[in-house]
């Protein structure tokens, strides 16, 4: 994915994914030949998987420097950007890349879905961040990036934001597809499946359109420090 293509061969060298969860994606980087770190609030699951992941960044300092770093939909539960950022710079390599995901609040769908916009999640999202708004936090830490596209969580990004004007409980297909229990019940959950899966469908020529016009839902930048070129 995105890793290969900012960082070609990875066999053997470091990665951190902050934010990990329950390890998923560190598994899956692993098992590509990445040794693997991660950082997460409750280690718990993560750990009983056999990773090494810490509470806090700092706890990392003595460990850089890593060659890649990602934050998958973690930097808008950030509570300082610019700390959190400069400490980044500080484990990246010199020739190393950070691969940051987050949601694309100057995309079509924050404007036209407003507070059913199945990414605004308050309170949990403390920041959201526009292409102009994200540049500027990277270069302001010494980076510079280019940017990419995220297909998943863009296409459910539309349809689950329309299930939202028209379900009482927010965000049921969300947590259907990402396997989370919520509160909604079996028929609430039967319908929330069947048309959220017609709306994704329906989606795709708007999330096409959208893309190629710089207003998708979410946004992937691959950063580098400003000495260096990005891929």
């Amino acid at each position: 994915g995105f890793i290969e293509i900012a960082l070609p061969g990875g066999r053997g060298r470091r990665l951190l994914d902050i934010g990990c969860a329950d390890g998923s994606f560190l598994l899956e980087a692993q098992k590509k030949g990445w040794n693997v770190t991660g950082t997460e609030l409750d280690p718990t699951s993560s750990r009983q998987a056999g990773l090494d992941v810490r509470e806090e960044i700092t706890e990392l300092l003595g460990d850089a420097p890593f060659d890649c770093i990602t934050m998958w939909h973690t930097l808008e539960h950030m509570r300082d950007i610019p700390h959190m950022l400069t400490n980044i710079a500080r484990l990246l390599a010199p020739q190393g890349r950070l691969i940051i995901a987050v949601p694309n609040f100057g995309g079509w769908q924050a404007r036209l879905f407003g507070p059913k916009w199945l990414h605004i999640d308050v309170p949990r999202h403390l920041y959201h961040f526009s292409t102009t708004s994200l540049q500027q936090a990277l270069a302001g830490a010494g980076f510079i990036s280019t940017w990419h596209q995220e297909f998943e969580y863009d296409l459910l990004g539309w349809s689950q934001s329309a299930l939202n004007y028209l379900m009482p409980e927010p965000n049921v297909f969300f947590d259907i597809l990402t396997g989370k229990r919520g509160r909604a019940g079996v028929f609430a959950r039967f319908y929330a499946c069947m048309l959220g899966s017609l709306l994704m469908i329906l989606a795709l020529p708007i999330m096409a359109l959208s893309t190629f016009v710089g207003r998708g839902g979410t946004l992937i930048v691959v950063a580098a420090p400003a000495n260096r070129s990005t891929t």
